[in-house]
Parts: C-alpha cells; sequence; structure tokens
C-alpha cells in the first residue's frame, strides 16, 4: 500500500501543476538519495521534483483495536492492522534555484488546500496493474518541520548534499493482509431445560 499511496500523491501533484499550466514541473516517484550518484548520461531525475519516502512509523496509539468482524455466519479474527505514518520528502531537483522555490511553494498551497485524500475525492488511474489492489483509502497530509539538526542527520544519510525540499508526515495508512487466524461461530439459540423435583 506503500507504493500505491506514493503513486496517489505524486499523480494529485502533477494534476495540480497540470491546472498552473506548468508543463516542466513534474513529481517522480524515485530515491532521493540516489540524486548524486545517477550515471552520466541519466538524466530521468534532472529538472524534476522528487518524491521519497525517507522514514516510517507505527501509530501506535490503534496498535490494540481488535480486527474481527461478522461475516454473516460467524465471527472472524484476523491479527490487528498495521497503521503507518509515512515521513515524505519533496526535493526540487531543478535547474534554476527559484524554480524550485517557485515548485515548493505550489506545493505547499496544494497541501494547504486539500489535506484529505480518500477513494471518494481522489482520481487515479484504477486500470494501471500495481494498482488494482487499492480500494478504500483514507489518509491526511500534514507538514513536518524537521530540526535544524535532524535536517543535518537526514542529508547526511541521503548523500550530504542539500536540495531545496519540503517534508510532510502522511497519516495513517492501513496495511491489513486478509489472513484469517480464527473463526468463532455465534450463538444463535440457547436451549433450557427444567426439571421438576
Amino acid at each position: 500500500m506503500i507504493f500505491e499511496v506514493l503513486t496517489i500523491i505524486a499523480g494529485e501533484v502533477n494534476k495540480h501543476f497540470d491546472i498552473l499550466e506548468l508543463d516542466e514541473s513534474r513529481v517522480v516517484l524515485d530515491n532521493v538519495a540516489l540524486l548524486e550518484s545517477r550515471q552520466e548520461g541519466d538524466d530521468s531525475l534532472s529538472n524534476k521534483i522528487v518524491l521519497s519516502m525517507i522514514n516510517l512509523q507505527e501509530e501506535v496509539t490503534l496498535k490494540n483495536i481488535p480486527n474481527q468482524r461478522y461475516d454473516g455466519e460467524s465471527f472472524v479474527t484476523k491479527n490487528p492492522v498495521l497503521n503507518l505514518n509515512l515521513f515524505l520528502i519533496f526535493c526540487a531537483n531543478r535547474t534554476k534555484y527559484k524554480t524550485s522555490l517557485s515548485d515548493l511553494s505550489k506545493i505547499l498551497a496544494f497541501f494547504q488546500g486539500k489535506k484529505v485524500f480518500n477513494q471518494s475525492n481522489t482520481v487515479f488511474d484504477r486500470d494501471l496493474e500495481e494498482m488494482n489492489s487499492v480500494q478504500n483509502f483514507h489518509f491526511t497530509m500534514n507538514l513536518y518541520t524537521p530540526t535544524f539538526e535532524e535536517l543535518n542527520f537526514i542529508w547526511g544519510t541521503l548523500g550530504g548534499r542539500q536540495y531545496p525540499s519540503i517534508f510532510y508526515r502522511l497519516n495513517v495508512i492501513e496495511i491489513d493482509r486478509d489472513l484469517v487466524q480464527a473463526k468463532k461461530g455465534v450463538i444463535s439459540t440457547i436451549n433450557r431445560t427444567y426439571t421438576q423435583e
């Protein structure tokens, strides 16, 4: 579900750029740590905005919610749903610094206008093979501001060179494998037998 959600986000931002008629601005889903290590002639990330996941975190407040449902005949029990928060970076790898800042401002404006994403307010290509498993989803995007120390660690881990970028925290996606742990019958009738003494 992580790949699918990031594909949806990249597509939504690209649609926003299309509405603004910014043909040259494109968000691509790729590993921002590989910007410096691209081989000569590989310009797939040049003059693009790169979207990457840099960390994830389990939402522990939702960890102990039971995962049971009634299927008409019995109660089906599965392991609890894994709820994740994703930490994302939009990195502007543009040829001009002012263009990078302008693109990041437009991304900020987009998420200021649309924080909540679900299957009814989000359009994505459902015909793509990798999007077949996407049915119901609901997540929010919140701006995340790391401290200067955290920012130093992040860029040190990603390769050292710092690009104009913004960070977001995506709350919450669910990972729920359809694997039944137990099935229990339902008590439908109670029989009582009375004896006389």
